[in-house]
């Protein structure tokens, strides 16, 4: 029989985003349990592992080469007719910076916060949330099939994108097909990868997404693709229009494929709401994967460390009201919030935009230098060449 447990803070979910969480609220004095239901933290990967790099000092994460693959010089974004738009790492986004061994990084963000204090079980689901008096206060689990409680004062939901916890709490976290992607990826050797770059490829060739090449060494890349999942039918039609662009690409079709991983990435605006009493949802849990790129590691670890200390100051002060929890609300909000709804805005209008316009798009780019690559300033450097372009995209300019 597996005895129930107590502790301050309980996180649900050992990715990034609960890893983060976790050390956060330890290193602020918290109590802390990380449960995980897979019996190996990071695996199987569900990844493209590519990660930009600024934002890893302001969350206490030390590059190392236990995960890091390759560090590269920018990415390549290629148009239907492959015009070919070069950016440097920093002006990339979220996605370009190092390509990393998606599970090594969480087992060492794990480390990091076992480190600092937390303690963490293996094969351990939540199946439900504890509510008296409507406040969670803890979770409902399974531990090699044995049912057992945990009791928490503050309960994180970090349980990625098909977040259950959430939905237990009574937080809304419904979301349309057009706000999903589902992905898949190739790790494919004896292929002509560059590893300067990770390469994008846009239009048709992956509706509502794009194709994506992220170099992992001389020979060996993650070749993958992301289509919307309103604009496809069929569970098979990712791999169908993966399997053709390779096709047609001889540098990709003479290579091998040696691992093959799947799943569904949200694109959505960001959750209205990621608190309630005694609890709060963290990461892909709570919709904070970027809508234009589907790359949500960053997002996770920023808004996991706020999440951590707010998660901390509560258990101190003895307050876990939807209230108090606010202040994590806010937190993440300003920091992320406005770069997701303007990326969620723009995923709407380019699902829509032909592959023609898509060309004139990435033509106009090649002849500017942009010192901040974003939404605004490429809508700006098209409108010189193409203003008839921008027109259904004035209330971004």
């Amino acid at each position: 029989m597996v005895e129930n447990l107590r502790t301050d803070v309980l996180v649900v979910g050992a990715g990034p985003a609960g890893s983060m969480t976790a050390k956060w609220a330890a290193k602020h004095g918290a109590k802390v349990l990380m449960i995980e239901k897979r019996q190996e933290i990071g695996s199987p990967v569900r990844c493209g592992e590519g990660m930009s790099k600024d934002w890893l000092k302001d969350v206490g994460i030390t590059p190392s080469s236990r995960w890091i693959n390759l560090e590269v010089e920018g990415a390549r974004i290629y148009s239907p007719s492959e015009k070919v738009f070069e950016i440097n790492e920093k002006s990339a986004g979220n996605e370009v910076g190092y390509v990393v061994e998606r599970d090594a990084f969480d087992k060492q963000l794990a480390i990091d916060a076992a480190n600092a204090g937390v303690d963490v079980i293996l094969k351990t689901a939540a199946t439900n949330v504890l509510k008296e008096n409507g406040k969670i206060v803890g979770v409902r689990a399974k531990r090699f099939g044995e049912p057992f409680e945990i009791r928490a004062k503050v309960t994180i939901g970090a349980d990625g994108f098909e977040s259950q916890v959430g939905r237990w709490a009574g937080i809304p976290t419904n979301i349309a097909t057009r706000d999903m992607d589902t992905c898949i990826q190739y790790r494919m050797t004896n292929v002509d990868c560059d590893t300067r770059y990770c390469d994008f490829y846009l239009g048709k060739v992956a509706p509502g997404g794009y194709v994506w090449v992220f170099p992992k060494g001389d020979g060996l890349a993650n070749v993958g693709i992301g289509v919307q999942l309103s604009k496809v039918e069929g569970i098979a039609a990712p791999r169908k229009f993966l399997d053709d662009w390779i096709a047609k690409h001889p540098g990709y079709a003479k290579g091998k494929t040696i691992d093959v991983v799947g799943g569904g990435v949200s694109i959505s605006p960001p959750l209205k709401q990621t608190v309630a009493d005694g609890i709060m949802l963290v990461g892909d849990a709570a919709r904070m994967i970027d809508p234009l790129t589907g790359g949500g590691i960053a997002n996770g670890c920023i808004a996991g460390k706020i999440c951590g200390e707010v998660a901390a100051n509560a258990v101190h002060a003895d307050m876990v009201s939807k209230e108090f929890l606010q202040a994590y609300e806010k937190g993440w909000r300003a920091k992320l919030e406005e770069k997701l709804y303007r990326n969620w805005l723009a995923k709407e209008k380019l699902c829509s935009i032909s592959d023609e316009t898509f060309d004139k798009v990435i033509d106009a780019l090649q002849d500017v230098k942009l010192q901040k690559l974003n939404v605004h300033n490429i809508l700006k450097a098209v409108r010189d060449k193409y203003p008839e372009v921008t027109r259904d995209f004035e209330a971004f300019l």
